[in-house]
């Protein structure tokens, strides 16, 4: 495989396709509406349905191979924690934001609960790996943030059915993708195509046809992929030797999703400015508070129960790691798009989710405010 150019490397890494594309759109709608609009309403099934579908399929590859024998979470003494973390920072932000919606007596607004539970691992990630660089709260916001993930995967197909539901019919094409993946697993496919363009095709149709969002066809299709009996740790690439079926998915997806991500927030991300609204505030206030409440009474739950933090990784870490954890953007925007249909309520919902990015300079402050990682006082005696 030909070495990429350290420019394009940069971008891969830093995952700055999408705040990219979503600058770009957010130029175009305010400056030229009209030739957006027709954009946006051309190409967001291919995008939104199609495309996203492998957006959501690396994500499910690192919900695998961490729950997989010897994986982060494979155990429940490993996952307790960030995993009742996930679920207080989902709960917490959720109950506000129907608190605040309904405060604004607007009824509608309620269908958006899911959108502030939303946790973008790649910017939470980055913000935290700024201030903490190498400290136990990287691995264990990873952690978090796959066990969010995970969880926002059930919410998106339970909570949020793109069509009229028509289960009986979809439950049957999907038992015949799944029974297509197991086939292929039985032969010792070594390929993942068989896999995506087989046994994925009919899982998209299963969940088109069933009114389930399609963007999630590739999920039940990657558990069945074989993949090594190891795991490299949580969104590290696999070594370039690793010839097993999921990491050549992963190596063959990584560059095209950046793609696909660039697209999804020029298609989405495009709201004229002027469109703020209930949703905004309702949205933005729910993640920023919402988060840090909730990992930290969820923590402070947990430790009652008998689990404990890991080795110098302190209260006032767990605070700055619910801060990086309200970086909603990427899962937030899309769940807003799946959660209201084009008009007033959607762009306010999706600027709520674009301006969710502010919970980075928060996330500077209260580590500031509180010494911990690159800000820390000199002896480590001063630490908590």
């Amino acid at each position: 495989m030909r070495e990429r150019r350290p420019f394009i490397s940069f971008i891969i890494n830093n995952s700055l396709a999408l705040p990219a594309s979503a600058i770009l759109a957010l130029a175009w709608a305010n400056l030229f509406p009209a030739s957006y609009t027709a954009l946006s309403r051309a190409t967001e099934f291919w995008v939104n349905d199609v495309a996203m579908v492998f957006f959501f399929g690396l994500a499910a590859k690192e919900v695998v191979e961490a729950t997989a024998p010897g994986g982060a979470l494979h155990t429940w003494r490993r996952a307790g924690l960030p995993v009742m973390a996930a679920v207080g920072g989902m709960a917490a932000p959720a109950l506000i934001y129907v608190i605040a919606a309904r405060a604004f007596d607007d009824t509608a607004l309620l269908r958006g609960w899911a959108i502030p539970c939303a946790t973008d691992i790649a910017f939470s990630y980055l913000v935290a790996k700024a201030i903490f660089r190498r400290h136990p709260a990287i691995p264990f916001l990873l952690l978090l943030a796959v066990a969010d993930d995970a969880l926002g995967l059930v919410v998106l197909a339970v909570f949020y059915p793109s069509r009229e539901l028509h289960l009986l019919v979809g439950a049957l094409l999907m038992a015949a993708a799944v029974i297509a993946g197991v086939g292929l697993r039985r032969m010792r496919t070594r390929s993942f195509w068989p896999y995506v363009l087989g046994a994925g095709s009919l899982s998209w149709v299963a969940l088109y046809v069933g009114g389930l969002h399609p963007a999630l066809a590739l999920v039940p299709i990657v558990a069945l992929m074989p993949h090594a009996a190891r795991d490299p740790g949580l969104f590290v690439e696999a070594p370039p030797g690793a010839h097993d079926t999921l990491s050549g998915f992963e190596h063959w997806w990584k560059v095209p999703v950046q793609l696909v991500l660039f697209f999804f927030g020029l298609v989405n991300a495009g709201v004229p400015l002027r469109m703020y609204g209930p949703g905004t505030w309702t949205v933005l206030v729910s993640i920023l508070a919402g988060k840090p409440i909730g990992i930290g009474l969820a923590v402070a739950a947990s430790l009652a129960a008998g689990l404990k933090l890991p080795s110098h990784f302190g209260w006032r870490d767990v605070v700055v790691v619910g801060c990086a954890a309200g970086l909603g953007f990427t899962v937030a925007l899309f769940f807003a798009t799946a959660a209201f249909p084009p008009g007033p309520m959607l762009d306010q919902a999706k600027l709520g989710a674009l301006f969710s990015v502010s919970a980075a300079v928060v996330t500077l402050v209260a580590a500031l405010a509180l010494r911990v990682g690159r800000f820390a006082a000199a002896s480590p005696a001063a630490r908590l």
